[in-house]
């Protein structure tokens, strides 16, 4: 089977985005629902963030990627300040729950989309990297459980070897965490993001 072959053979078995980023938002809506006023200060593993501004920054995640998906132009730059606003934590499930629909959508994944043309799929997934790794940044900075789905951690496992190198050079990624033998797929994916999954 030539290479060309086994691409065409992995991503027929590939599960669905749309389900991915499902069992993601199961899991992200109750961090962001439980995240108290009083926490809002409260320093992130992403050193540039406090909890109010990664909880802008993961809305606006949200509300950008449903553009994305419908191959419309985004803007990531300057987040509004979505936490200011009333009913925040329910406009977070209510976008997040647009983006799984948006990105279930026939044609969603076919293409290019965004300013850089890339892979409509590589595209879904970096918003399933968003939204899982940041959902983990929110709940241990503000004292919360998190476990992320199975599924989804064995799909961002590719995705970040594959955007890794990329995102170290434009500071996305940090440098790859060391972590043990006996270290978790979750973990091991966090660490390979630059994150230390067992500190802060």
């Amino acid at each position: 089977m030539d290479t060309n072959e086994k691409q065409t053979q992995k991503q027929k078995q590939a599960k669905p985005l749309g389900g991915l980023l499902a069992a993601a938002v199961s899991r992200a809506v109750p961090v962001v629902a439980g995240i108290e006023d009083k926490v809002l200060d409260a320093r992130t593993p992403c050193a540039d963030y406090d909890v109010k501004t990664l909880a802008n920054h993961l809305l606006h995640v949200v509300v950008e990627f449903q553009k994305l998906a419908v191959k419309q132009d985004s803007d990531f730059s300057s987040p509004p300040d979505y936490v200011a606003r009333a009913g925040w934590r329910e406009r977070f499930a209510r976008e997040a729950e647009a983006l799984v629909e948006a990105w279930s959508t026939p044609g969603a994944l076919e293409g290019t989309t965004g300013a850089m043309n890339m892979p409509a799929r590589t595209v879904g997934g970096m918003a399933l990297l968003d939204l899982t790794a940041h959902a983990w940044d929110l709940a241990r900075a503000t004292g919360q459980s998190y476990e992320a789905d199975p599924a989804v951690v064995a799909e961002l496992t590719e995705v970040v070897e594959r955007l890794a190198p990329t995102g170290r050079e434009m500071g996305v990624f940090g440098a790859a965490v060391p972590v043990g033998a006996d270290a978790d797929p979750f973990a091991r994916l966090l660490a390979a993001t630059g994150r230390d999954p067992y500190g802060h």
